[in-house]
């Protein structure tokens, strides 16, 4: 009967183990530099948004870089939204994307830039970065990057599942958020 006992002890204390380790919750991942280290996390589900906003580092005026969640995992970039033509920015678009001047801004629409994993860098000089998404209720939250990622370093953001254990133990962006 000890036995017995110690047996589904053991069973248990498996099943909860794998319960804890199993990669189950989607989420974009903001890793440090070419690492494995993680410097946040933000849930996001397919098919949700996010944006980038930084300022150019020439014009001072924003830029938003706007993408969503894909069911493989990836990131498409949809959109990009900057309010005036120099260095750095885009001046033609591919036959399948739309130019757009609303509102005092140009926008690249019906932009299909899939990537399995994308650099960015927290401005070192100019550091405004922002990143914005919604929630599947419509709410917008949007958080600066220096809350959570140092000035002028490089990260490498992917879309991934990541376990209990992991979401407890790192950086969540969404628990100090503003709307």
């Amino acid at each position: 009967m000890k036995k017995c006992i110690q047996l589904v002890f053991v069973i248990i204390l498996m099943i909860i183990s794998l319960f804890i380790l199993m990669p189950m919750k989607q989420a974009l991942l903001f890793y440090e530099r070419n690492s494995d280290e993680i410097a946040a996390y933000l849930p996001l589900q397919t098919g949700q948004t996010f944006d980038i906003t930084f300022v150019h580092s020439i014009h001072l005026s924003d830029v938003v870089e706007k993408y969503e969640i894909k069911e493989d995992q990836t990131i498409k970039q949809y959109e990009i939204v900057f309010e005036q033509f120099g260095i750095g920015m885009p001046s033609t678009v591919d036959d399948s994307e739309q130019f757009v001047y609303e509102n005092g801004k140009y926008h690249i629409k019906n932009m299909n830039q899939v990537f399995d994993s994308m650099k960015i860098r927290n401005g070192k000089t100019v550091s405004h970065h922002r990143l914005t998404w919604r929630d599947h209720h419509g709410n917008t939250y949007t958080v600066p990057f220096n809350d959570y990622f140092e000035q002028g370093n490089w990260y490498t953001l992917k879309v991934e599942r990541i376990s209990l254990l992991t979401s407890w133990k790192e950086v969540k962006i969404h628990e100090r958020v503003q709307k």
